[in-house]
């Protein structure tokens, strides 16, 4: 099985990603972890993506296109699938992905839309806390981390960027919202979109997309 997660930061992508896929058995194929991994590591492509990332400037596609087109194509991954988190972040994106499962025989079974009002995700980003040294995330409503301030993967110091603030999250919305929408089109023309309640805690989100899958299955 082949499945897309979008939605806005906040929305709970990580999270659900990391409960279902030992439950579905895919593979959980998240563009900020192997980015943050690739960091970490301190490779050639991991100096320049801090060096970018620190600029706040985006990734380029170039970039995130040649590490998705790595992960899917490994033998174990089309065997076994993956939910992609974070990929495609736009219609081209979108297409470009079509292209490389087509080569391999394959395709995308599901893009799941978690929808989350502005109030939760302000609450939810408004609480965010990110490693300095590895970049993981922490929440101080929902996920805070052991000892205040440090990371629990690493030992690093926690911050909040800078842009996690009221106002600068509405922005970042309504830029979201404008370019997701042609993705959006683009799989509900395929008949492939499913939106999803990203308001409820990931339990709750978690229970309705494996209903939604049981249900889709019962009739296949």
């Amino acid at each position: 099985m082949r499945m897309i997660l979008l939605g806005p930061p906040g929305a709970g992508k990580g999270t659900l990603a990391g409960s279902l896929k030992t439950k579905l058995g895919v593979f959980h194929i998240s563009t900020g972890d192997i980015l943050r991994e690739e960091m970490k590591k301190q490779t050639k492509m991991g100096q320049r993506i801090r060096a970018l990332v620190e600029n706040g400037q985006l990734v380029p596609d170039s970039i995130v296109t040649s590490i998705i087109k790595q992960r899917i194509t490994r033998v174990e991954v089309r065997k076994r699938g993956f939910l992609l988190d974070g990929f495609p972040r736009t219609e081209k994106q979108a297409r470009y992905l079509d292209k490389i499962l087509n080569k391999i025989n394959q395709s995308v079974d599901y893009a799941f839309y978690l929808k989350a009002s502005l109030p939760v995700i302000i609450r939810r980003l408004t609480g965010r806390l990110v490693c300095r040294q590895c970049g993981a995330l922490f929440n101080i409503f929902e996920k805070p981390p052991v000892k205040e301030g440090v990371c629990d993967e690493c030992g690093g110091e926690l911050y909040q960027r800078a842009d996690d603030n009221e106002e600068t999250i509405k922005t970042r919305m309504d830029v979201y919202l404008e370019n997701t929408k042609p993705i959006i089109e683009y799989y509900q023309s395929q008949g492939k979109l499913i939106s999803l309640n990203a308001d409820q805690d990931s339990e709750e989100l978690q229970h309705e997309l494996m209903t939604v899958l049981h249900d889709a299955n019962k009739h296949n």
